[in-house]
């Protein structure tokens, strides 16, 4: 059965459909006023249509259930999505990089600027709104392929309110290097985004811990099992994108029947999973304490 969230499906289509929106306008733009800095914003749109094409995909095959080759289900492809968009940005800054240089050395033409600019700020408007509602819908269902694209989204609108200042700044002075510059700095600024992005999808697909839940899981699970005469250790966890696999062991006294001991780890884990603002699947494995170091030989955590 799958788990999509229709406000995530909505979410996403929309976004598809803003994209292509955005494209025609700051193509558009682009061809009025032959600006630099509005060709790399309509370049960062192409790479964006095509990061939001993956990104719909994703979140269907991140909605599929676990299957004979998937037993732990197919989310962990959020990190993926999310590497193709960072990557796919990184790009986008290259080609706005070479592009302002290669201008500014061939020369510098721009024309019709009023009617470039109003196209370009309607762009920023609904990429200023359209990221906020992606942002907000991606944390409210810890979905990183929303967010990833939310903050690819303001990344454009960022992007858009650069080409505006520096076509207004040439405008005002009559200075052309204004377009190139500002060119040179929107490049800058969605590197940051896209290294971020790409950041976070390499700590996921190498399983990086994130260091607030390990915190607490640590809290709850000392306080579960403290009141239950029980300790835990060998404490794991990793992010498979909708929710985390989390692995502990339980050490009961030795006299214990395993009927209970199954009902106070279930117990224990149930507590645990409502304390965490994380959606978290626990496994445990019950020990006792008095024949741990001989079956575990070596094992510290």
């Amino acid at each position: 059965m799958s788990y999509t969230i229709p406000a995530e499906s909505r979410a996403m289509r929309l976004s598809l459909a803003a994209g292509f929106l955005m494209l025609v306008l700051k193509m558009s733009a682009y061809l009025l006023t032959g600006s630099a800095a509005i060709l790399g914003d309509a370049a960062e749109s192409v790479v964006h249509v095509a990061a939001v094409i993956f990104a719909t995909y994703s979140l269907w095959f991140a909605a599929q259930p676990p299957d004979e080759n998937h037993r732990y289900g197919h989310s962990k492809i959020a990190f993926f999505s999310a590497g193709i968009e960072g990557s796919l940005i990184v790009l986008a800054a290259v080609f706005i990089i070479y592009e302002s240089i290669r201008r500014w050395i061939g020369g510098l033409t721009v024309s019709h600027l009023g009617d470039g600019l109003l196209l370009t700020f309607a762009t920023v408007l609904i990429n200023g709104g359209l990221g906020w509602y992606l942002l907000r819908t991606g944390r409210q269902h810890h979905s990183l392929i929303l967010t990833a694209n939310g903050r690819h989204v303001l990344t454009d609108g960022w992007t858009s309110l650069g080409a505006i200042i520096g076509l207004g700044l040439m405008h005002l002075t009559g200075w052309l290097w204004w377009d190139p510059v500002f060119g040179l700095i929107m490049a800058g600024n969605i590197l940051v985004s896209g290294y971020e992005l790409l950041r976070q999808s390499v700590a996921g697909l190498m399983d990086h811990a994130d260091p607030a839940l390990t915190h607490a899981l640590d809290e709850a699970l000392a306080r579960e099992t403290a009141s239950r005469g029980v300790t835990f250790h060998a404490l794991r966890h990793r992010n498979a994108g909708k929710v985390h696999y989390v692995d502990v062991h339980f050490l009961f006294p030795d006299d214990i029947a395993l009927r209970e001991a199954h009902r106070i780890a279930t117990d224990i884990e149930r507590a645990v999973t409502k304390t965490t603002a994380q959606a978290v699947h626990i496994t445990t494995h019950l020990e006792c304490v008095g024949d741990h170091d001989e079956l575990h030989p070596g094992d510290q955590l």
